[in-house]
């Protein structure tokens, strides 16, 4: 093929047709985030972890500021003490007085906080004393509660593992499964996250669709954290949109669709892409919370790169602000460019690396540079014309190929005709082997 058709698969010089304009948006910007609609996708412990981590991570004092004023205000709405003393420490007085070290509130909740411990404790020995199990059970959740609110995580983890010894139906044991998932993703222990996913998965004919696209969100940022982003995508892939915003104490539908569709396009073929990413109606309600992701996604199916990567480039800042995905980011953009380079390069015996680099939006070294690793790793068989700039495929030979495959084929052929043959003579001399048997 000559590499003055290679405009196919990459950037186009020629103007597009005005339907086909009209179906491709705009690069939407991302570079500003809107912190308070981000904030208002989460409830809980999580919102404040998620103010806390953007007000460390983030460069611009504005939005750092912004973030802490929110978790401020959102930590004084529970009973976490600990966790108001760190916020204000981290504000540090930039937010005047009305932000500072509320000692009195701090009193208050805490004296609260000792009175309904005592009670919890004296109403759990009676229950002990009675031996009534839905009781104690009960009186676990209670201090598992309480030790969550408070901040106390281990201690919330131990209380709601207790309650399994005393569940009585298989909803408990879901319900125990889902607040040490909760309290486990909290602390980081992915670990145990997947363990009390697969326990609350044994009992599938009492879990209700909302329930299992939380075990299927609760498992993907497992395998997220684990790096095993192919199955991370499968599991966000396979949630349902009943999910809305029912678990919003832990991961929000717009983070389905980031996470779902980033690990899809670092992991999975073109088959696989179509199939279970662009073709998928459950997950298409997911991308349009998202057209960002939706569109580069799209582009990167039809070979539109150059769009694609304008789009990863405009998201990235974000992503780096998220609590779960910004350890990964950089890989994942590694993988997506490298399988964008190798998808570029098969359909063709021979590349123009100056086409090659203006489609990627970058210099020929460097598309030599990433072509040479590509190559170096096995991943596209080709050689690189270095005075040239041209990169020249190393087809396998097809003939010899075909040959091997015919030969294969022959020989399967003909050890079925003889099972076949053997049989029709066993059958006609009524000839049945039977197993003996031992008494």
């Amino acid at each position: 093929m000559d590499t003055d058709e290679i405009f196919t698969n990459g950037v186009d010089d020629e103007p597009s047709p005005p339907q086909q304009q009209q179906q491709r948006r705009p690069i939407i910007s991302s570079e500003q985030l809107d912190i308070e609609a981000y904030a208002a996708l989460y409830t809980g412990r999580t919102k404040i972890s998620r103010l806390l981590f953007i007000s460390d991570k983030c460069d611009n004092v504005s939005v750092k500021l912004e973030a802490l004023r929110m978790a401020y205000v959102e930590v004084k709405k529970g009973e976490n003490t600990q966790l108001f003393r760190e916020v204000v420490q981290k504000i540090d007085g930039r937010l005047g007085l009305e932000y500072g070290n509320d000692v009195n509130w701090m009193d208050a909740v805490d004296r609260r906080a000792d009175v309904r411990k005592e009670k919890l404790e004296n109403e759990l020995n009676a229950y002990r004393t009675n031996l009534i199990k839905e009781s104690i059970r009960m009186g676990y959740n209670d201090f598992g509660d309480f030790y969550y609110a408070r901040g106390t995580l281990g201690e919330a983890f131990k209380n709601y593992v207790r309650t399994r010894d005393y569940c009585t139906t298989a909803k408990h044991i879901i319900h125990m499964c889902l607040n040490a998932i909760l309290v486990s993703i909290e602390m980081g222990q992915f670990a145990h996250v997947t363990s009390y996913v697969s326990k609350a998965e044994q009992n599938k004919a009492d879990l209700d669709p909302i329930t299992i696209a939380k075990l299927q969100c609760a498992a993907g940022l497992a395998h997220l954290e684990a790096r095993k982003y192919k199955q991370a995508a499968r599991k966000f892939l396979e949630t349902a949109p009943e999910l809305g915003n029912s678990y919003s104490e832990v991961i929000a539908a717009q983070d389905v669709a980031t996470y779902g569709g980033l690990c899809a396009l670092a992991s999975f073929d073109r088959a696989e892409l179509k199939a279970k990413v662009i073709d998928n109606i459950n997950f298409r309600n997911f991308l349009e919370l998202v057209p960002e992701v939706r569109e580069l996604i799209n582009d990167f199916y039809s070979s539109h790169y150059a769009s694609c990567l304008d789009y990863l480039g405009n998201l990235k800042a974000n992503l780096l602000l998220d609590i779960h995905l910004h350890d990964h980011v950089e890989t994942l953009y590694t993988d997506i460019r490298n399988k964008a380079l190798i998808q570029y390069t098969h359909p063709f015996v021979s590349v123009d690396l100056n086409m090659m680099a203006n489609a990627f939006k970058t210099t020929v070294t460097g598309i030599q540079k990433e072509l040479e690793a590509l190559i170096t790793d096995n991943q596209i068989q080709a050689r690189i014309d270095s005075h040239n700039k041209i990169l020249y495929a190393r087809h396998a030979d097809q003939r010899k190929a075909t040959f091997q495959r015919v030969l294969q084929t022959g020989v399967e052929f003909d050890r079925d005709v003889r099972a076949m043959l053997l049989r029709a003579n066993l059958v006609k001399h009524d000839y049945n082997v039977k197993a003996s048997r031992k008494i």
